[in-house]
């Protein structure tokens, strides 16, 4: 029986960052955020609190969006949503995740743009790192990617100024401060020189 809202909101005014204890629905999450400005992910069931980001993971984020964007749609290639977008990869109970940047190829998104969460996992999906992301949330977010699809995962680490790439088949290499981004085949021809994105290059 779904939960009703005003029995939910209480919860989350209360509980500030841990996961709620009602099972939540995807639609009800979708209610839940449409009421305040925070971003929440859903947990097979579970509500997650996700806090504003600072300013340095917001500038890298709205970075690699920008020229992800630019080069989706110029080449016409698919779609890039920004970080509030969720994505319902399981149901019964609800897993909707949401990734700071995601690119979703042209022919999967025809006709599936319905104000909802979009149905299934991202082609790509960026995660930028907080100083307050602990590493085994962030391998977990990684994995729940990778087990629904999604063909490369970007993880940004300011700290380190390196960049680790994962794919489906359990590759994975870190990129350094000087080396440069690519799309592979998932957005092929697309090419970030990561000295933009710590801001020792611009243009």
């Amino acid at each position: 029986m779904p939960v009703a809202m005003q029995e939910l909101m209480p919860v989350l005014e209360l509980e500030i960052g841990p996961e709620t204890e009602w099972l939540v629905t995807a639609d009800e999450l979708l209610e839940i955020s449409a009421r305040d400005e925070n971003r929440y992910e859903l947990i097979h069931g579970k509500v997650r609190t996700m806090p504003p980001a600072g300013d340095e993971h917001g500038f890298m984020t709205s970075s690699v969006n920008a020229r992800m964007h630019i080069y989706a749609e110029d080449h016409l290639l698919g779609y890039v949503f920004a970080a509030e977008t969720g994505f319902l990869l399981e149901s019964n109970p609800d897993l909707v995740r949401a990734p700071d940047v995601g690119f979703v190829r042209d022919e999967r998104v025809k006709g599936k743009l319905a104000g909802k969460y979009f149905p299934g996992a991202p082609d790509l999906a960026v995660e930028v790192v907080s100083p307050n992301d602990r590493a085994d949330e962030v391998q977990d977010k990684v994995q729940d990617w990778l087990s629904h699809g999604t063909q490369l995962v970007w993880v940004v680490e300011p700290r380190t100024r390196t960049v680790t790439i994962y794919r489906p088949d359990g590759t994975a290499n870190v990129l350094q401060a000087t080396d440069t981004l690519d799309g592979e085949d998932v957005l092929p021809g697309f090419r970030f020189p990561l000295q933009r994105l710590w801001g020792q290059e611009k243009g």
